[in-house]
């Protein structure tokens, strides 16, 4: 057995070594050598108090300043209070019971030592409960000898502070390190000394000991750079194999057929995709034609990139809407005067903003990404960015070349009250020469004949001609406003002239579907100049800079792609994962879509068949021809509903699956598994995506399928290259990421419970104001023991009572059930509160969300269902409780439920953590930014790179100790780029024996199965 393969316990004795194993993971002498220092104490240095980390096991070096004996319950109970000092803050020690003889006698004011324990605060001061200590002054009895090799590790320069645990104490492990460092020496070097020398790093046993035992900072910089190289390279090597074990797995060619359901879902759409668009679809159908599989991670959502301004408006049935107002579920108007449902929304924070000015005067604003469907003369429907746009915005004769076509003119419905006689309404207006104000709002929202019918009372009463054109002379600035946007909604143009103080004349234009304007009774009869076609185009006119504002954009569930913006205008969306699943299933093999939660693998499926329409139910009566089944499979699916999926997959029938876990179910078998695709893939582990594509192929011969990996989350360029560095990568430009109009506020519960009580008072004037408001808690609360919660025995409960500061931290997550009843009867009495959790029966959820959709409730106490899939533009308010115990993504996630309607959004998060803990300072990060990266960036700093080879990708234990993936991205570049060349040349790594034993200790037998399957 190698040197460093030696057990702890044979070395340091089975109960040092069973407390490194078991609080951290430490099992080998190589585990103890590769624990670093987390930092370094010069000689004489005093730590700063001040600094201290709450929550954390930390090590100070510190001066006593007093000590005193206290006696409470009555003279029953006695503890001792220790006061340290380092000149910038002071620390209290408490020692309870019988625990107080020993260090009474040991902490004498003026003595020096180095203390261990967990930082709590207590009466709002920072303390020590029952910490370890060690005398460095030489004085007192000390613990054994360990006082006297304290002192003696502090007699020199640097004093390695090791990462600690409650059981285990710093100085401690740096004995522990004594005891195995000799073994430094038999180190294997896994670097190519080439490689070593080009780069100028010292031998590895030579870091080791530096790192441990260094003499100066130089040596700890010098060490630090070597194990960082280590990590990095290996750690690429591995992936480096991965990418390459792919290159050599068999699977079927996937090309789509000419003919096919891609070509029919691609004739749907009056467009061309954007470049960037066609890059990426173009690098996944080139992987899709190889015979090995495809390992591709798209980064970017759907949508993304084709931003608008919030206060931009989008048609809706009931007339527009801001696009700030637009959530997933909110109906809109495509341009074929169909309605749809917005499947996505995706804050892009703020952005430069461009405005186009079309040939009648009226303009809408959009970023340089957004995309316009237009047409040049008489050639087809083409989809051009404003960029683009910007770019050839004039034709060889000087003239506008791009025109954008009408929308369909449809029915509008706000639900008011409208006149009998709309005709009679526009006639008066007319005649009243504007001096009644704006038309009423019922009569712009009305169905075509009642819009038409005011527009023909206006032109009647008070139109004209110029040349060949109907006009409407001198029309009061808001009259002129109003009656353009009449002419605009019936699918005209309308041009708005200034002739004299606010007044306007009315230029108007209308299809030739209309009949002419007739006048009933003046002399000059205006007559209109029909269109061609079924709407008048208007040509881009101009492309003015706007400036930066806030923008969002969205994608509608319509094989449109398409929705209407300001003044009618016609814009659209798309998407990329679909094409690649049906070009797999004209291939004749099968897509599966992996998802992490239910509800958007509900969501999912949804979008996918209201898109593919006809297409989506082959073999069903009324299904297109060349369509194929979509299927959902879900854990929570009833059992004939399920069977029938899995019959549908197994005979081939279904050629595209969305599901969850559920699909990685042994009993789950496919046809022809062709193309998985896994959506939000930083929710599931390497292990769990092969599970899914080990079932390539099971009714032939064994095959790989392709991989397609998605993800929203804006992930920084190192992290591709080490948590996602055995996949290919292609970017959609622009990712989800950036700022949207909520408001983000941590309420300190504890410190300031009057925060809490105004938080309280924050839903309630919202309520009061017409809106609505989410609570949101971590369980529901008829569990019959929280979640995680163990019992505790008598001891555990006695030392519970001795360090009352620990109680909310061991408290179990407040209950939506609990807290329901709380606010119905509390601070939120008088209000309608109902409760929404995942064990409701389906019925019940549907009932309550119907009723909170319908604005029957005013508040919903509700868990984590609310963060997908929920859309209630009136609800401006959220409170989550005990926000510390969420991740990053999921405040995120569940943030982004409010603040989609007109009034800006509000989000409280409670959490009861001391101020100055991590948990807090995450949560006031997240509640200052909603920019994706930086979102990341903490998400990544919380839970470290994880294990990333292997399933534990939540990052409980990560491979990397010294290296970290945020800062030190020219390691790890330069580390891929040396790593790819050593695979390429040696695949099987035969003139590096080191670097292989390094693998080996990195990966365990079973992910080194993974790494050689790919």
């Amino acid at each position: 057995m190698a040197a460093l393969d030696e057990p702890l316990k044979k070395i340091l004795g089975g109960t040092t070594a069973k407390v490194l194993d078991e609080h951290l993971g430490l099992q080998t002498v190589g585990d103890l050598l590769h624990h670093y220092p987390r930092r370094y104490a010069e000689r004489g240095e005093l730590t700063r108090l001040a600094d201290l980390p709450l929550d954390e096991h930390v090590t100070v070096v510190a001066q006593v300043a007093d000590a005193r004996v206290l006696k409470f319950n009555g003279g029953r109970g006695q503890r001792l209070e220790v006061t340290l000092t380092d000149g910038s803050g002071r620390l209290r020690l408490v020692f309870f019971g019988k625990g107080i003889h020993k260090p009474h006698k040991d902490l004498l004011p003026g003595r020096r030592a180095m203390f261990a324990g967990k930082v709590s605060v207590f009466n709002h001061k920072l303390q020590l409960a029952h910490p370890e200590y060690a005398l460095l002054d030489g004085d007192g009895d000390g613990d054994d000898d360990s006082g006297a090799e304290a002192a003696d590790a502090f007699a020199r320069q640097l004093l390695p502070l090791y990462p600690a645990c409650q059981q285990m104490a710093s100085w401690k492990i740096a004995k522990a390190v004594d005891a195995v460092l000799p073994s430094a020496q038999d180190a294997v070097d896994p670097l190519p000394g080439a490689l070593r020398e080009g780069r100028a790093l010292v031998p590895l046993p030579e870091a080791l000991l530096k790192i441990h035992r260094p003499e100066s900072k130089a040596d700890i910089a010098a060490a630090r750079d070597r194990l960082k190289w280590d990590e990095a390279f290996v750690l690429q090597v591995a992936l480096a194999r991965r990418r390459r074990a792919e290159t050599q797995l068999a699977a079927v060619a996937r090309r789509p057929a000419d003919g096919g359901i891609l070509d029919a879902f691609d004739a749907k759409l009056p467009f061309t995709l954007t470049d960037g668009q066609q890059k990426v679809s173009r690098e996944i159908f080139d992987d899709l034609a190889t015979e090995h599989p495809m390992h591709r991670l798209l980064q970017g959502e759907v949508g993304s990139g084709k931003a608008q301004p919030l206060d931009a408006l989008v048609l809706t049935p009931r007339g527009f809407r801001p696009m700030g107002e637009m959530t997933v579920g909110t109906e809109v108007v495509v341009p074929s005067g169909e309605p749809a449902v917005v499947d996505g929304v995706f804050p892009q924070g703020e952005r430069e903003v461009w405005r186009l000015v079309l040939s009648d005067g009226s303009t809408v604003e959009c970023d340089d990404e957004h995309l316009w469907i237009v047409g040049s003369g008489g050639s087809d429907e083409r989809v051009l960015t404003t960029r683009e746009l910007r770019g050839e915005l004039l034709g060889p004769d000087g003239r506008p070349r791009w025109s954008i076509a009408a929308a369909t003119p449809v029915d509008l419905d706000d639900g008011g009250e409208r006149t009998r006689d709309p005709y009679r309404v526009g006639r008066r207006a007319a005649e009243a020469g504007g001096a009644a104000g704006r038309l009423p709002e019922a009569c712009l929202l009305a169905p075509l004949k009642d819009r038409l019918a005011v527009l023909q009372g206006l032109m009647d009463a008070g139109g004209g001609t110029a040349g060949a054109a109907a006009v409407f002379r001198a029309a009061p600035g808001p009259l002129a406003e109003d009656l353009a946007w009449l002419v605009r909604s019936l699918g005209g143009a309308a041009r708005t002239v200034p002739v004299g103080g606010s007044a306007r004349d009315v230029l108007v234009e209308l299809p030739a579907a209309y009949p002419p304007f007739r006048d009933g009774g003046a002399s000059d009869g205006a007559g209109v100049h029909p269109g061609d076609g079924p709407g008048v185009r208007r040509t881009v006119e101009a492309v003015e800079h706007v400036g930066r504002k806030p923008v969002q954009c969205i994608s509608v569930a319509h094989p449109s792609h398409a929705y209407v913006t300001d003044h009618f205008t016609v814009t659209h969306n798309t998407m990329v994962a679909l094409r690649a699943m049906l070009g797999v299933v004209d291939s004749g093999g099968q897509a599966a879509m992996l998802a992490p939660t239910e509800v958007l693998a509900q969501q999912h499926h949804r979008s996918i068949t209201e898109m593919m329409g006809e297409l989506a139910e082959g073999g069903m009566l009324g299904g297109a021809e060349r369509g194929t089944k979509v299927v959902l499979l879900t854990g929570s699916m009833g059992a004939a509903a399920r069977r029938q999926a899995l019959l549908d997959l197994v005979t081939g029938e279904a050629g595209v699956v969305v599901g969850t876990h559920a699909l990685i179910e042994d009993k789950v078998q496919f046809h022809d598994l062709g193309l998985v695709v896994v959506d939000e893939q930083h929710r599931f582990g390497v292990e769990q995506r092969d599970a899914l594509r080990g079932k390539g192929n099971s009714q032939q011969e064994k095959q790989t399928p392709h991989l397609l990996v998605m993800t929203a989350t804006p992930i920084p360029r190192t992290v591709a290259m080490t948590v996602f560095g055995d996949l290919e990568t292609s970017v959609l430009d622009q990712l989800p990421a950036g700022r949207s109009p909520i408001a983000s506020h941590v309420v300190p519960a504890k410190d300031k419970p009057h925060f809490l009580a105004r938080a309280w008072e924050r839903v309630r004037e919202e309520v009061a104001a017409g809106h609505q408001g989410y609570v949101v808690c971590p369980r529901i609360g008829d569990e019959e023991e929280a979640p995680g919660v163990k019992k505790k025995g008598a001891k555990a409960a006695a030392a519970e009572e001795s360090s009352p500061q620990d109680a909310a931290e061991k408290r179990p997550p407040l209950a939506v059930l609990d807290l329901a009843e709380q606010l119905r009867t509390g601070p939120l009495a008088g209000l309608r509160v109902a409760v929404l959790h995942g064990r409701m029966a389906p019925d019940d959820k549907d009932g309550v969300m119907r009723s909170f959709a319908a604005g029957e409730l005013d508040v919903l106490v509700a868990t984590t269902v609310i963060e997908v899939g929920v859309n209630v533009p009136n609800a401006t308010a959220m409170v989550i409780m005990d926000a510390d115990r969420f991740g990053v993504s999921q405040l995120h996630q569940l943030r982004g439920r409010v603040g989609r309607g007109a009034a800006p959004g509000l989000c409280l998060l409670v959490s009861e953590m001391p101020e100055a803990s991590p948990a807090r300072a995450r949560l006031a990060a997240v509640a200052g930014t909603l920019d994706g990266f930086e979102l990341s960036r903490i998400d990544l700093e919380q839970r470290r790179e994880g294990d990333v080879l292997g399933q534990a990708q939540s990052g409980v234990r990560s491979s990397l100790r010294m290296l970290a993936v945020i800062e030190d991205e020219e390691v790890i570049a330069a580390a891929r780029e040396e790593a790819t060349a050593l695979v390429t040349a040696d695949p099987e790594l035969a003139g590096y024996p080191e670097l292989r034993i390094a693998l080996a200790a990195l990966l365990d037998d079973r992910r080194e199965q993974y790494l050689d399957k790919g």
